[in-house]
């Protein structure tokens, strides 16, 4: 009785160290008469294949493992044998083990179930590809394996004309147990395959990448149609990403009135080659820039100017500013004779009166089409008028406030005023200017131009008169 208690105490210690092996043993423990000399196959993942492939094998014959191409079994060599699970009766019950040989060369016992993982790990969650280059991430989990390891990047199909790409020379051996994989420099918004093989030409990973978008190259052609009074140009190609829009930016100026600048700002769809211009008429003058636009930005810019005449030759215009009255100095100030820019049939809109302490066209143009920033002592936002008819205003009779709003002029320095409507719409921005240029002369007084000038024109007629009769002496 005592005997069968101590036996039954050690069948239940033995069921629980058993429970601690996990349930996965049970793939490689069967229980077995005493000396029974074969095994069973063993209950593992149906992708690995034993060698011999058999159902009972000899105890202590050496198997070898296998799996499909860019698999590894976690061992690929196995031998069974037995050992004593328990006493029944007094008489040992066996059961059947399977040991594996390690990377040593030694045998140890298989806890689990034999699986074929990946050999090499790829993670694709890093991924790093812009449009010149891709960057991976590898792992080898079965080191021995990975021995000889080359990564080859090349186009994944033909390019062809316009948007031709070259072959890459991506070539590269794989060198130790993880590492990061570079292909470069490569063409943007282009299908590049990424491959990394074994020696016995095994693939062990293998994908398709597309590299980022780009910004678009330059338009190469912008032209004037006359007789449809429109700007037209070829469509880019779509080598470096998809053609969304084009931007689009015409000053046009009038032989008529030089101080009148109009510029306007369009984003056009990718589909669109052709833009009528804004009154196009004899003897105006434009300076356009269009550049292209893809997911990544706006590309270079193509500028031309054309001049509607007979003359074949663009003759880009220079600006003529209109004149102001009752400078002075000692006061800061000078009138404008202000008109208002929109037209009788358009929506009058909130005109400003930008003040720059120059006579530069190029910084005026600038200025005109909002381009700079307003807030420094040289260009400042001198008021916001709501004009619906003419109308004289006082420049610099406003106090030094924040933003220099209608700040006093200062002598001796040139001055450009610009009387701005802008007008806003979903696609475009149009800014119409009219120019008023000036010098505020130190001692300079108000109303004492007539003066001088008609000083100025008796002094020369006296002079003429002198020298005519100084002539009719000397000729007696």
């Amino acid at each position: 009785m005592a005997l069968q208690s101590l036996a039954l105490r050690f069948l239940l210690a033995l069921a629980s160290l058993l429970s601690a092996h996990g349930q996965e043993d049970l793939f490689n423990i069967q229980i077995v008469p005493q000396g029974t000399e074969t095994c069973q196959r063993p209950l593992w993942d149906s992708r690995v294949q034993l060698a011999p492939d058999q159902e009972n094998y000899k105890k202590n014959e050496e198997v070898m493992l296998s799996c499909p191409e860019g698999f590894q079994p976690s061992f690929t060599h196995v031998k069974c044998s037995s050992e004593v699970q328990s006493l029944t009766h007094g008489k040992p019950v066996h059961r059947e083990v399977w040991t594996g040989r390690n990377s040593r060369g030694g045998w140890v016992r298989i806890r689990s179930s034999v699986e074929c993982g990946e050999v090499l790990q790829v993670d694709l969650e890093t991924f790093e590809i812009s449009s010149t280059s891709i960057k991976l991430n590898w792992t080898c989990r079965f080191p021995d394996a990975c021995q000889g390891m080359r990564a080859v990047c090349r186009l994944a199909a033909h390019s062809s004309p316009p948007c031709e790409a070259e072959e890459v020379n991506g070539e590269q051996m794989l060198h130790g147990q993880e590492g990061t994989l570079t292909c470069s420099p490569l063409q943007p918004f282009t299908e590049y395959s990424v491959t990394i093989d074994l020696p016995s030409n095994t693939t062990l990973f293998s994908w398709l990448f597309l590299t980022e978008e780009a910004v678009p190259g330059q338009p190469q052609e912008l032209w004037l149609d006359p007789d449809r009074g429109s700007l037209r140009w070829n469509s880019l190609p779509s080598c470096n990403g998809e053609i969304i829009g084009y931007q689009l930016s015409i000053t046009a100026r009038n032989a008529g009135d030089s101080s009148v600048l109009e510029t306007e700002r369009l984003r056009l769809n990718g589909s669109v080659t052709e833009h009528r211009l804004p009154e196009h008429g004899p003897g105006s003058s434009y300076a356009v820039m269009i550049r292209g636009l893809t997911a990544a930005g706006a590309g270079p810019a193509l500028m031309r100017e054309f001049h509607t005449s007979s003359s074949d030759t663009p003759r880009p215009q220079d600006i003529s500013c209109r004149g102001v009255r009752d400078i002075a100095p000692s006061q800061g100030t000078a009138v404008l004779p202000l008109r208002p820019l929109a037209r009788p049939a358009e929506a009058a809109g909130e005109h400003q009166l930008i003040v720059a302490a120059t006579h530069n066209g190029s910084v005026i143009e600038s200025i005109c089409s909002g381009q700079p920033q307003l807030l420094n002592d040289s260009v400042y936002l001198a008021a916001k008028l709501n004009l619906t008819g003419p109308t004289d205003f006082v420049l610099g009779d406003g106090s030094r406030g924040q933003g220099r709003h209608n700040a006093a002029l200062r002598p001796g320095c040139d001055y450009t005023a610009l009387l701005r409507l802008v007008r806003l719409s979903p696609q475009a921005e149009k800014f119409t200017c009219v120019c008023y240029s000036f010098s505020v002369v130190a001692g300079q007084a108000a109303g004492q131009w007539h003066g001088i000038v008609i000083g100025l024109v008796v002094l020369l007629a006296v002079l003429v008169v002198a020298a005519v009769i100084l002539w009719f002496v000397l000729s007696r």
